[in-house]
């Protein structure tokens, strides 16, 4: 696995605010049947002197837990083209926070398990997570041939 240099000014301290729409997204994942996912609030950030706003949504079956995918100018080019994961509590990826502030460092944003390997299906992140700008943090693209 590769990963970017470390990049602090990639890190953040965000309130988790109130989402707009906090409906279900159920995704149809293939051995793992039908997940739900509701929005459980929203971050706004300014990346690169540019504001973004991201859903973070809580896993609602499974083992439950805060789950942010996010998809980014990145991806497809130095990154996985399907996104990465930045939170995921499931899988114990959460630096914490308090006062509704979530720790959210890209530096430690990571492949989901389908990068490895086409048998494993995954949430992807949804439309309204993708960013238009790169975020060149945290892992890069998988490939099992290193001269990729």
């Amino acid at each position: 696995m590769q990963y970017f240099p470390y990049d602090p000014a990639l890190v953040f301290v965000a309130a988790l605010e109130a989402p707009t729409n906090d409906a279900i997204l159920s995704l149809q994942l293939q051995d793992d049947g039908l997940t739900h996912l509701r929005r459980a609030g929203r971050v706004t950030l300014t990346i690169g002197g540019t504001v973004a706003t991201l859903t973070v949504f809580w896993v609602t079956g499974y083992g439950g837990g805060l789950f942010l995918p996010f998809r980014d100018a990145s991806s497809g080019k130095q990154t996985y083209g399907g996104g990465r994961y930045l939170l995921d509590t499931i899988k114990h990826a959460d630096l914490g926070g308090n006062d509704g502030r979530l720790i959210l460092d890209f530096n430690y944003a990571y492949n989901p398990s389908c990068a490895y390997d086409s048998r494993w299906h995954c949430p992807l992140a949804p439309q309204e997570n993708w960013l238009a700008m790169p975020i060149l943090a945290g892992e890069m693209d998988y490939s099992p041939n290193p001269a990729h």
